[in-house]
Parts: structure tokens; C-alpha cells; sequence
């Protein structure tokens, strides 16, 4: 997808729009695959929380992927999306047992990190097999907010609980058919998740019949040039050899699984906006777009960073700008940031676009959520419409109120 591309698409959909290049996807979910294509039962969860366009998640079953899901409106897309309830994960956190039992009925693998909704559920449905989520208690994560594998998380079954895990199963008779756990995100030390991955397999030999154990995610992308990233092909041959031995220290072949978001879709996804105005003040130059953090927080919510360029002038003389955004709040997407001279009418592009972005988007100050494209076999196709004003006021009740009369 070259810059031509892009400023065809904006031209052509309107600014802000979000653009997917499903080659990139692809190359991703091969890349993991070929990591770990000494493990004889591989199974990828992409977690739909990332970008969970149908679109997306109809590309991901036509890859063989499964789906990792947290709440049932993601599992309903998920269904919607072609995708065999069987290969769909459901890890819920705090969600009510009548949601629980609803997504059972869908046929889909619950996953289940708390002790009072695994006693209810078990007490209730014995014969529905069920994953335990615990948390490791290991810190990792490039941010407080993506970490949940810590002593401190909400996330997750306490390792130090898992007797009164047995406990409960011993009691109600229930099937526990997998373990899970999910340290955090964008986790760089490898050394770290193998360490975590030893805690997984000590609690699994408890429970005599599993038939998966999933890792979670957390790899790291890269967000600039030269930035440090998660090796996954040393990962694979690492977690490959301990996953092989555990196996047959467990007398069972078990299926390994995963759950990238982030890694399978960041770099797909670029976010095109155009500039309205260049302010400059004494001490700053201000290039402000047609955008804000209602259609990309994570800077704001994460410090994240996204790299910039200018697709209208990628060759032109280098300055330093503040990017941001028309939200009357601070939006600041980058803060004196080098990028190609910027006119007012240019198209910027942020990279890094495919993950947690369209998928936290908001209304905030009544704005419309932009439309998304899929970029596939050289041709752009939308895969959703950019909102409309009908869209802003579904589902609102409008009040015919009385005029009130002034107090003679």
C-alpha cells in the first residue's frame, strides 16, 4: 500500500478514515504460526477486543484462527463472522453468571477467573467444560494499564487459591478442560514470559484432564523505526521445547494456544486525517487536524506513540510540529515532532492504527466515528460506513416538556 494508495482512499472515503492492509495481517498471523510449527496442536485466538470489525474477524476464520472474546456481544460478532463457535474463547472479568450461562449456550469455550462465579457455574452446570484463568502474580507489561498478570490485579484466579479451586471442582464435579493466563501487554522480556509459563504448567499438572493450556499474548510491536519488539521466533523455540517436555512429563498431547490483538493487526492499520489549520505561537507550531481522541486516545490514554508522516509532502524539507486534534480537551497526538513541511488540506498518517484504535473510538462532543477500509489484493473495500447524524441520535428518547410559566 503506497502513499498514492493512501491519498486515493482519502480522497475517496473523506478524512478521518481508517485503513487495514490485510496482507500485513496475514504475514503477522504467519509469522506467529511458523514460531511455533514444531508444536503439533497450535491453536491462535485473535483477540477481537483489538479490532473487531466483521470484516476482520470473517479474514481471520478464512486464516483458521480462532477468537479470543471478553464479553457476548463479541461473541455474537464472532458467530455473525462465520466462525465456529468451537474455535471462539470467552474470558470475561466481573461479568454477571446470566451472561456466563447465556455464551455457554452458545457452544463457545468459557474461560473463567474468579471463585465465586466458578463454584456457581460449576454447582449449575457440571458437564460444560470449562477453562480456569489464574494469574501468575508476575509483573509485565509496557504500561500499569496493559499489566495483569501483577498480585494487585483484578484479573485472574490467585495461584496461591488454586486448592480452593480443586475444592470447588472436587465438589460440584465440574470439568476443567484448559488453564489460561495473560501477564500483559506489549511485554519485551521473553525471559519473563517463559518464567510466567513454569507457574502455568506447575498448576496444570494438578487438573488430570486438560486438553489445552493458553498463554495469552503480550508481544511487543514495533511503533518506530529501529524500536525493540518481542522476538517471536526465539520465543517459539523456547516455549516449543518446555511446552514438548511438559507434554510428556503430563502423559498427553495438549493444544497450545494464544491470543494476539495487537500483534496481529497494530501495523496493519494506518489512520489518515487531513489538516485544517497551521497555528503558530511563540514558542510552537500547531498542526491541527480533523481528529481527536475520539477516534485515537491511546497518546492521551496510554502515552502511546504512533509515528506521523505527511503523505501530501513525504519528500519535503523536515520541521518540528504539534500534532493535535479539534476536541475542545487537550488532544496531543505528538509534541514537536519532526515530519515533512505541512500545508493546511494535507493528509497525515499515523501508523500503527490497527489495534485499540477505531475499537475505543467514541462520540465525544457529538463528533461522527469514521469509516474503516480494508485494503485487500490491491483494491480498497469499505468494510464500515462513516457514521451519520441518524446514526448520533438512535436510539434517544426526545421529552416534550411543558413550557413553564413565569411566576406572576
Amino acid at each position: 500500500m503506497t502513499n498514492q494508495d493512501l491519498l486515493k482512499i482519502a480522497e475517496k472515503f473523506g478524512s478521518p478514515v481508517y485503513v487495514y492492509d490485510s496482507e500485513k495481517i496475514i504475514s503477522q498471523y504467519n509469522r506467529l504460526t511458523n514460531a511455533f510449527s514444531k508444536v503439533k496442536n497450535l491453536r491462535i485466538h485473535y483477540a477481537v477486543k483489538a479490532l473487531s470489525n466483521i470484516s476482520i474477524l470473517s479474514l481471520f476464520q478464512n486464516l483458521g484462527a480462532g477468537l479470543d472474546t471478553v464479553s457476548v456481544q463479541e461473541v455474537k460478532l464472532g458467530l455473525q463472522a462465520g466462525v465456529d463457535p468451537s474455535k471462539i474463547i470467552y474470558t470475561p472479568n466481573g461479568v454477571s453468571l446470566e451472561e456466563i450461562e447465556m455464551v455457554a449456550k452458545m457452544g463457545v469455550q468459557i474461560n473463567i477467573d474468579n471463585l465465586s462465579i466458578l463454584e456457581q457455574f460449576g454447582t449449575k452446570h457440571p458437564e460444560v467444560p470449562v477453562c480456569i484463568r489464574i494469574n501468575p502474580h508476575v509483573m509485565a507489561g509496557g504500561n500499569t494499564n496493559i499489566s495483569v498478570g501483577h498480585i494487585d490485579s483484578k484479573f485472574g484466579i490467585s495461584i496461591h487459591q488454586i486448592p480452593h479451586v480443586l475444592r470447588i471442582v472436587e465438589n460440584t464435579g465440574m470439568n476443567i478442560n484448559g488453564i489460561h493466563m495473560h501477564t500483559g501487554s506489549d511485554i519485551l522480556d521473553i525471559e519473563v514470559f517463559l518464567y510466567a509459563s513454569e507457574i502455568l504448567f506447575s498448576t496444570a499438572l494438578q487438573f488430570k484432564d486438560l486438553e489445552f493450556l493458553d498463554f495469552g499474548s503480550g508481544f511487543k510491536v514495533p511503533y518506530k523505526e529501529d524500536d525493540i519488539e518481542t522476538n517471536i521466533e526465539e520465543l517459539g523455540e523456547k516455549l516449543t521445547a518446555k511446552f514438548q517436555s511438559f507434554c510428556k512429563q503430563y502423559g498427553k498431547e495438549l493444544t497450545l494456544a494464544f491470543e494476539p490483538g495487537k500483534f496481529l493487526v497494530s501495523e496493519a492499520g494506518k489512520f489518515l486525517v487531513k489538516v485544517n489549520v497551521i497555528k503558530q505561537t511563540t514558542s510552537t507550531v500547531f498542526a491541527q487536524v480533523d481528529s481527536g481522541f475520539n477516534h485515537l486516545i491511546r497518546p492521551m490514554l496510554y502515552g502511546s506513540r504512533h509515528e506521523i508522516y505527511n503523505i501530501s509532502n513525504p519528500e519535503g524539507k523536515e520541521r518540528f510540529y504539534s500534532v493535535v486534534g479539534y476536541i475542545c480537551e487537550t488532544d496531543t497526538f505528538a509534541s514537536n515532532r519532526r515530519i515533512s513541511e505541512i500545508k493546511e488540506g494535507d493528509i497525515l498518517a499515523f501508523k500503527n492504527a490497527g489495534a485499540y484504535c477505531f475499537s475505543m473510538a467514541s462520540n465525544y462532543n457529538s463528533r461522527f466515528r469514521p469509516p474503516e477500509v480494508l485494503w485487500h489484493e490491491g483494491k480498497a473495500h469499505l468494510i464500515r460506513k462513516r457514521e451519520t447524524f441518524e446514526d448520533l441520535i438512535r436510539g434517544q428518547v426526545k421529552m416534550e416538556f411543558t413550557p413553564e410559566k413565569a411566576e406572576k
